[in-house]
């Protein structure tokens, strides 16, 4: 049964796939939250590892990392060093709030796929009360900044309400048709929400079932009354991202060349989980890394996940 997870693991990495059309709504997502599909089967874990000043430790083989579920090791079966590509989309705030910061977050976009790993799949989701597909069907997905960027920028128009959780969910399956193995979604916004189907105890749940990782971006104006940045810390904590908080939108840009190069001093790791209930039940996972020299290291990964079944759906 494992030899048969991974290798479908491996088939869904090499598979290609259409996504949306360009500018056209991206279908709202449903009420029913969908259950872990077969290729989750095999956990992913977004592993981050630095020494106490901050500065990325790379370099580490698989040996030195050890994964715990709910207090029972766990064999790792796929180990990806830093630097690999990934899938990634970017998942931007296009409603009336963000009017006047659009250009800025474009521009802070386009530098973001400028500093990622030239073998990226990148693709872009503007939302409002609608959620919009930057890049057409017939390219779902691009390595090419200029592409990127133009793309996206006709895919925003900064007007309207906001469906954060419904962007988040639609983020979530798009970045599943992707062919690397590590997935990856950046939110650009203020965390709010006035417009969404989804609640965000769903989103959530969904989150914890993908094997995607969640970088957060706050925007938040002080005047702004349905901001949430708790919301945006949780999505990341719960999926092993990150969170930040720039002070003025001036400063989006260096964040996500920050994010970019975290990404690329990320590690991953697999393992097909020995609980073989698929019961909808929340996995606690720790993971722990031996340094060869002895260093003081710290480790952001994400803190468990939710294992399918029916009860996801509740």
């Amino acid at each position: 049964m494992r030899r048969w997870l991974i290798s479908v693991f491996v088939l869904l990495a090499v598979m290609t796939v259409s996504g949306q059309d360009a500018g056209r709504p991206v279908p709202r997502p449903n009420e029913q939250t969908p259950a872990f599909s077969s290729a989750a089967e095999l956990v992913a874990v977004h592993v981050t590892v630095t020494d106490r000043r901050g500065a990325y430790v790379t370099g580490l083989l698989r040996d030195a990392f050890r994964v715990v579920e709910d207090g029972t090791p766990q064999r790792i079966d796929v180990f990806s060093g830093e630097d690999s590509p990934v899938t990634v989309g970017l998942l931007v705030d296009s409603s009336g709030s963000m009017r006047q910061d659009r250009d800025r977050v474009i521009a802070a976009a386009t530098a973001f796929a400028e500093r990622s790993h030239p073998n990226d799949e990148i693709f872009g989701l503007a939302f409002n009360e609608l959620v919009r597909a930057a890049l057409p069907a017939s390219a779902p997905f691009t390595n090419d900044p200029r592409v990127f960027r133009v793309a996206l920028a006709a895919a925003m128009g900064a007007l309207g309400r906001t469906a954060m959780y419904d962007a988040i969910r639609s983020g979530l399956t798009y970045v599943a048709k992707g062919s690397h193995p590590r997935r990856v979604l950046i939110l650009v916004g203020d965390g709010g929400d006035n417009a969404s189907i989804a609640t965000f105890d769903q989103v959530l749940k969904e989150a914890q079932a993908s094997n995607a990782a969640i970088y957060t971006v706050g925007v938040i104006d002080p005047l702004e009354r349905e901001a949430d940045p708790g919301l945006l810390r949780r999505l990341a904590q719960a999926t092993g991202g990150a969170s930040y908080f720039p002070r003025h939108v001036n400063e989006v840009e260096d964040v996500l060349r920050e994010i970019a190069r975290d990404i690329r001093h990320s590690y991953t790791l697999g393992y097909v989980s020995s609980n073989t209930a698929r019961d909808g039940g929340f996995r606690r996972i720790r993971v722990t890394v031996s340094d060869p020299i002895r260093r003081s290291l710290v480790v952001r990964a994400r803190d468990g996940y939710r294992a399918g079944g029916p009860s996801q759906g509740e």
